[in-house]
């Protein structure tokens, strides 16, 4: 028999919801143990695949000079966190999102050159 005193409380977990983003971030948290990976992959795939593709876009649809500067802070966002030993749950984003650039780049450039 329970008492006003010693009541059961049940905490519900139905109205918590992760969104995706934090489960991101959580999973790049936990690949801290493979940084050196990621830091090795992250310099290769970017400066030896991304760029070079980019680069190969921006010169053969007519070389405009706008896309320079993006193609370049790409590349120098990816260098910059990773030489400052930033933890894969900034490096691992920012890897991403310079990727976006140059795909983005990589369209436009795509794009112009068809119209052009």
């Amino acid at each position: 028999m329970q008492s006003t005193i010693q009541q059961d409380y049940v905490q519900s977990n139905a109205g918590t919801h992760v969104s995706r983003w934090r489960r991101f971030i959580n999973w790049a948290d936990g690949q801290e143990k493979n940084h050196w990976g990621w830091t090795a992959g992250i310099l290769v795939g970017h400066g030896c695949i991304a760029t070079i593709f980019t680069m190969l876009a921006i010169v053969f649809t007519g070389n405009n000079f706008i896309f320079w500067p993006f193609a370049i802070a790409a590349m120098a966002v990816c260098v910059i966190t990773n030489l400052a030993a930033m933890p894969t749950k900034v490096t691992i984003p920012v890897f991403f999102i310079s990727l976006l650039v140059d795909v983005a780049i990589i369209l436009i450039c795509i794009v112009n050159g068809l119209t052009a």
